[in-house]
Formats: structure tokens, C-alpha cells, sequence
């Protein structure tokens, strides 16, 4: 965690943290815009951010851009926050950004973190139902090749649709598929009132893609999950998507997942 709270000292480097938490997947000329600071000297904040893992990139075409990583952030909040008093913190966080924040913009979610693994153990964790119900309680059902339907079952509910599909399936390197339908027997399950369902039912089907890079005898996980920008969606993912990529890493290092709620 030195990396992370060294990165962090530097006001400069927070900035540029807050200019991608307000708009995620931003290029390097889109970050040096308006921040007075020269092209070279942003290029070597980004390099102590992404060394501290709180900025994650990905090419698109021949555009790198820059996502910011909450791995770290969260993997601090759990040591020092998560086990004495989250409730009260996580309400005085959301009133504060509440009064003092622009509603966010953002159709992207990305979450890195490392996992001593294997990437053909990290793939069948996402894969097999066996993995997935235990740190999700999530279970699948799909032959895993690309245009083959997913079968979400969650909470006694089993979540099918034409347009549930996988869409990439590169074993041991990237795995994607369109996100679950939000059926009634699925909101009943999982304790989703009638208003909500509706509200995040009309909105773009949302796609996650898990990208599995060997880094030694560790695994880099990279999670990224595309929404409808102006939806309901994306917050309630982007709050559950951290703990499920921590259960996921506890249970491959450990062979216990997190202790659930």
C-alpha cells in the first residue's frame, strides 16, 4: 500500500484521479487539457498512478485511454473502514458527494486487481457455476462459445433471453457476454421493488468483458463493463462489482470466499 498512499500524496496526481473519476477513459491530450501542466509532466504522474495501480489503461484503435482502478482504494477502505463502522461512512459518503458532485456521465466501469492464480483457474471461476455461486451467488449455464445463449440463475430465479449471449470466448484471455434480463422472478428474488425493475429494464442492455493477463505468478484480472450512460445501470454495478472481484480473489488464494453480508 505504500505505492498507493505515495501516489496519492502528490496533489497533481489527485486531480488527475478526480478528472477521471468525473469522466472515465480519458486519452492523455484530453487529460492535459485545462490542467496547466505540460504533456510530459502528466505522462509521469499517470506512469506513478498506473505503478500504483490507481489508473488502468486499455488501447482502443490507436487511442490509449485512462481509466481509474478502485481496487486499491477499496482494498484500503477494507482493511481500515469495512470491518469497524462502513455503514456510517458509506451514508456520510453518499450525502457529501450528493451535495457537492455533478451527476456523473460515465458508460464505463473498469476494475483491475492481480490474483496469484492461474489464468486457466481464474477462467474457470468465471466459468464453471461451481466457482461462481460461491463467490457470486451467481450460477451459469452456457457451452461458453461465442453467439451460445447464458443461462443466469440467481436466487432461486433462472434469467434467460434471446439476447443473453456470449459474445467473446478467447479461453485463458478474454471472456464477454451480454449482461442478464431483468425479469420479474429475478427482481423478486433478489428483493428489487417494481419501480426499480421497470426504471433499469428500459434502459441499453449493458456487456461485461474480463480481459486475463499472465504477470509472472500472478494473473491481472481487468473488468470492464459498458453501460447506458444516463441509466440506473452502472451504480448499482459499479457498488457490487468490487466486492464480487475480491470474493473471486480470496476464494483462488485462500479456497474460501468472502464471508457474505
Amino acid at each position: 500500500m505504500d505505492s498507493v498512499f505515495k501516489a496519492l500524496a502528490d496533489p497533481s496526481r489527485r486531480k488527475l484521479l478526480d478528472r477521471l473519476r468525473d469522466q472515465n477513459g480519458m486519452t492523455l491530450r484530453d487529460l492535459c487539457a485545462g490542467l496547466g501542466m505540460a504533456r510530459q509532466s502528466v505522462s509521469k504522474h499517470l506512469a506513478v498512478l498506473e505503478a500504483a495501480e490507481l489508473v488502468t489503461t486499455v488501447r482502443r484503435g490507436r487511442e490509449k485511454l485512462h481509466y481509474l482502478n478502485a481496487a486499491p482504494i477499496n482494498a484500503i477502505a477494507e482493511r481500515w473502514i469495512h470491518r469497524f463502522d462502513r455503514g456510517r461512512v458509506d451514508a456520510l459518503a453518499d450525502l457529501k458527494r450528493t451535495l457537492e458532485q455533478p451527476p456523473m456521465d460515465t458508460r464505463t466501469f473498469l476494475y483491475t486487481t492481480y490474483i496469484r492464480t492461474t489464468p486457466e483457474q481464474l477462467w474457470r471461476a468465471l466459468t464453471d457455476p461451481v466457482f461462481t455461486e460461491r463467490y457470486w451467488g451467481v450460477a451459469f449455464e452456457s457451452d461458453w462459445t461465442k453467439g451460445s445463449s447464458l443461462v443466469w440463475k440467481q436466487g432461486g430465479a433462472t434469467i434467460t433471453d434471446p439476447e443473453q449471449v456470449v459474445l467473446v470466448s478467447d479461453p485463458y484471455r478474454r471472456l464477454s457476454y451480454t449482461w442478464h434480463t431483468f425479469t420479474e422472478e429475478w427482481a423478486e428474488a433478489v428483493g428489487i421493488g417494481e419501480d426499480v425493475r421497470a426504471e433499469i429494464a428500459a434502459e441499453r442492455r449493458s456487456t461485461v468483458t474480463f480481459d486475463i493477463e499472465p504477470q509472472g505468478d500472478l494473473v491481472k484480472l481487468t473488468v470492464t463493463h459498458d453501460f447506458d450512460a444516463a441509466g440506473t445501470v452502472h451504480g448499482m454495478c459499479s457498488e457490487g462489482w468490487p466486492a464480487v472481484v475480491a470474493s473471486l480473489k480470496t476464494l483462488l488464494e485462500t479456497g474460501e470466499p468472502l464471508p457474505t453480508a
